[in-house]
């Protein structure tokens, strides 16, 4: 028996994970979300992994909701080669960032690191993160 599932759009997985990357960043469970928009977090959890496709008025809500423009939703977009000269490291650079902000640690250390006021303290902080880094790659 031969599989016809139809797989998801790679654009529409890479909008979930913009959906999915802007909430966590806000501290917004899918429930809120849904919630927000009249739908179930099922839902959400759909428009995330891409299964769903977000539609036009959807996404204008979400990005209201979620305070960003909808243009946040499409930035580094698979197959996007309006990217100018030199704009391949500017987007490996943001994947980073997006992978790291995606993940439970990073998102932690962020959200720990903006309440930090004092410049002197985040520099120390920074500094202190590159020390552990070196120490760790010279094992």
């Amino acid at each position: 028996m031969i599989e016809n599932k139809k797989k998801p759009n790679p654009i529409d997985i890479h909008v979930g994970s913009r959906i999915r990357l802007r909430r966590t960043m806000l501290g917004m469970s899918q429930e809120k979300l849904g919630e927000s928009l009249g739908i179930t977090f099922q839902q959400i959890q759909k428009y995330e992994k891409g299964t769903n496709r977000v539609g036009a008025s959807r996404l204008q809500n979400i990005s209201s909701i979620l305070n960003v423009p909808v243009s946040f939703f499409f930035e580094d977009v698979p197959g996007d080669h309006s990217t100018k000269q030199g704009g391949m490291e500017e987007a490996l650079s943001s994947n980073y960032v997006v992978d790291f902000l995606s993940s439970s640690e990073g998102l932690q250390l962020n959200r720990a690191f903006v309440k930090i006021s004092d410049p002197k303290v985040r520099r120390r902080l920074v500094d202190l993160v590159k020390a552990l880094a070196a120490e760790a790659d010279a094992e």
